[in-house]
C-alpha cells in the first residue's frame, strides 16, 4: 500500500485541483440563422458551417399510418 512521505499542504494540494474547475461555455452566433451554437461545429437549426449548409435539414416528415 502506498504511504506518504511528506505531508501535501493545503496550498500544494488545492494548486494542483486548479484547473479542475468547469468553463462556462463561448457559443457564437450563426451568421445564417442568428441562433447561438457551439464555436467551430455545425449549427444544430440550420445545418450550416462557415456559411455553407453541410447538413440538409428536414422540416417535417409526414408518415402515412400504413407505411409503420
Amino acid at each position: 500500500m502506498a504511504v506518504q512521505q511528506n505531508k501535501v499542504t493545503r496550498s500544494r494540494r488545492n494548486n494542483r485541483r486548479s484547473h479542475d474547475a468547469l468553463v462556462a461555455g463561448n457559443p457564437n452566433e450563426c451568421t445564417n440563422c442568428g441562433e447561438l451554437k457551439r464555436p467551430h461545429h455545425v449549427c444544430p437549426s440550420c445545418g450550416h458551417y462557415n456559411d455553407r449548409e453541410v447538413v440538409a435539414l428536414v422540416e417535417e416528415v409526414d408518415l402515412d399510418e400504413d407505411a409503420a
